[in-house]
């Protein structure tokens, strides 16, 4: 039975839609994560301003998928990789899931050893202990959503969302911005094989497969709908015009952050010696702004990493549970997850270097939730007269093809060391 959207009910009040606000900003956790933190500080601290066209491209896609995502959730009552675990054989649904799961263990990596790093710069933990407390932290934060539901979650994490937001943009309002040159970084151009590198990791630290996977989930759990609800096209129509103010906003604040974080170490950190790992940087911003922004960023990064695992645990469930039909409890999930992030700290790995790897290994995994989810929300079998429009599909298409493009080129280039 498809449903009309297009059919004309009144709108709903504007206080309606914010009560209808919040899975988009749980999503966009993912958007200002420690792999942002690494990726975007070494992109200002080696190249000053010149990438700062990759952050405002993301950013844009990152708009566009979400948006899908969540529409897909909301029109069918089913999640992405649901969905995707309904139509593939056996084999191949065990293959894909592999594939996302081992992006969803890249995202815990990044995650924890972000917050550890954090730990380190205010405490001076060691790296492994630093991790292992993240990783409690985050159990408790998961007990909320396990126990309480939903909506206290999201407070939760849009608490910690505002702690990162206040912690990394404070230096943007005492760092010498030369907004002439900024500017000109919205001009594409690399400069060099480390720069499409860096812009790859750039990219998967922006649009995030675990995200894509994961807002479908969230708008079908937040918006869950009677059998007689999910066909009422006034509700649908409501929930969509909500959706897409819960994107926009949610996504525009996580760009903000990006680009001031890297603006911050173009403009501050450009030269310094050691500023290209996170704990140099925290040095440079500390010396050259001040010790309470030193602190209020490792505050920032400390935020991230405990709401981006959280996030990312409950990403890799619903990934699990849509593809295998196995539900393993949240809390046990994380504990397993955690054990290879600590694993690498133990060993003593250049922790900005491994957050660094782990964005690139997140940009090959987008085309596998990106494709699929441009596939389903353009099928009118799935979608009803809530398709994409064909223009819209036409713009996922290109937008599909130009990841592909630069994954394709970020493999050849570390491949053959260019």
């Amino acid at each position: 039975m498809s449903v009309d959207v297009t059919e004309r009910r009144p709108r709903a009040a504007p206080a309606r839609i914010l009560l209808l606000l919040g899975p988009a900003f749980v999503a966009a956790i993912a958007y200002v994560d420690p792999g942002n933190v690494a990726a975007n500080l070494t992109a200002g601290a080696r190249y000053g301003y010149l990438l700062v066209w990759v952050l405002v491209a993301a950013n844009a896609i990152a708009v566009f998928v979400q948006y899908r995502s969540a529409k897909l959730g909301i029109v069918t009552g089913r999640s992405l990789p649901e969905l995707l675990g309904e139509r593939l054989g056996t084999g191949a649904r065990r293959a894909y899931w592999v594939q996302a799961e081992l992006v969803a263990a890249a995202t815990d990596i990044a995650e924890v050893i972000g917050g550890a790093i954090a730990l380190n710069l205010l405490f001076g933990l060691p790296l492994p202990l630093g991790g292992l407390i993240v990783g409690v932290v985050a159990i408790g934060i998961l007990a909320v959503q396990t126990r309480r539901g939903q909506r206290p979650f999201e407070a939760v994490i849009l608490g910690l969302l505002a702690v990162i937001a206040v912690g990394f943009l404070a230096g943007l309002f005492v760092s010498p911005i030369d907004w002439g040159q900024a500017a000109g970084g919205l001009v594409p151009r690399f400069d060099g094989a480390p720069t499409v590198l860096l812009a790859a990791s750039m990219l998967g630290a922006t649009v995030m497969p675990h995200a894509i996977y994961l807002h479908s989930a969230l708008a079908r759990d937040r918006h869950g709908a009677t059998p007689d609800e999910q066909h009422d096209a006034g509700r649908i129509r409501t929930l969509l015009r909500a959706t897409r103010l819960d994107v926009v906003l949610a996504l525009v604040l996580a760009g903000a952050v990006n680009i001031a974080m890297l603006l911050v170490a173009a403009a501050s950190l450009r030269g310094v010696a050691g500023t290209d790992t996170i704990a140099g940087a925290h040095a440079a911003i500390s010396s050259a702004l001040g010790p309470a922004v030193g602190i209020v960023f490792a505050v920032g990064l400390l935020a991230s990493g405990l709401a981006s695992t959280s996030v990312g645990s409950y990403a890799g469930a619903t990934i699990m549970g849509g593809l295998l039909k196995l539900r393993v409890p949240l809390l046990a999930r994380r504990v397993v997850t955690l054990i290879p992030a600590v694993v690498i700290l133990a060993l003593g790995v250049d922790p900005t270097w491994a957050l660094v790897l782990s964005q690139v290994f997140l940009s090959l995994g987008i085309p596998f939730a990106m494709i699929p989810l441009l596939r389903l929300t353009g099928s009118r079998a799935v979608m009803g007269d809530a398709v994409d429009p064909v223009w819209t599909r036409i713009l996922g298409a290109v937008v599909a093809g130009l990841v592909v493009v630069l994954n394709l080129v970020l493999v050849v280039l570390t491949v053959t060391g260019g």
